[in-house]
């Protein structure tokens, strides 16, 4: 419904109620932060209103300490993560002189697996491109 002229119309007058409901409380919005994502493919973009100011649209924001791309699929989440890992990996080869499992595994178990598995949820390893992520983030000790 979004995506029809109707749906496009409701949500520019949501718009605009949220900016009188502002006004009337004395407050603003900082609409610099305020985005349009367009969810699915093919929906024809609309350019929408916050008080006088278009609002920008995004391929992905973050919600929840989560990042969810346009088709909501969680690709970026995990890239950002196993980048996360795959650097912290780097300062330990780096910084850590001693290779035995005594020493790196509880490193690894403190610092990396929690990027790797904050939302594990999301991961979906039937996809090729989460796989392979997940592959090397666990490899970076090995290496």
């Amino acid at each position: 419904m979004a995506n029809t002229p109707a749906g496009c119309a409701a949500i520019q007058q949501d718009l605009e109620r949220l900016e009188s409901w502002a006004e009337r409380n004395l407050t603003k919005f900082n609409k610099g932060k305020c985005r349009i994502l367009d969810l699915g493919r093919n929906n024809p973009t609309h350019q929408y209103r916050l008080g006088a100011d278009l609002l920008d649209s995004s391929s992905a924001e973050r919600d929840l300490a989560v990042l969810v791309g346009y088709k909501l699929t969680m690709s970026q989440q995990h890239a950002l993560a196993a980048k996360q890992a795959s650097g912290i990996l780097g300062c330990i080869k780096k910084n850590v002189s001693s290779r035995s499992s005594e020493v790196l595994l509880p490193l690894y178990s403190a610092l990396v697996r929690l990027h790797l598995e904050y939302c594990i949820q999301f991961w979906a390893p039937q996809f090729k491109n989460d796989e392979e992520l997940l592959k090397r983030s666990r490899k970076g000790l090995q290496g």
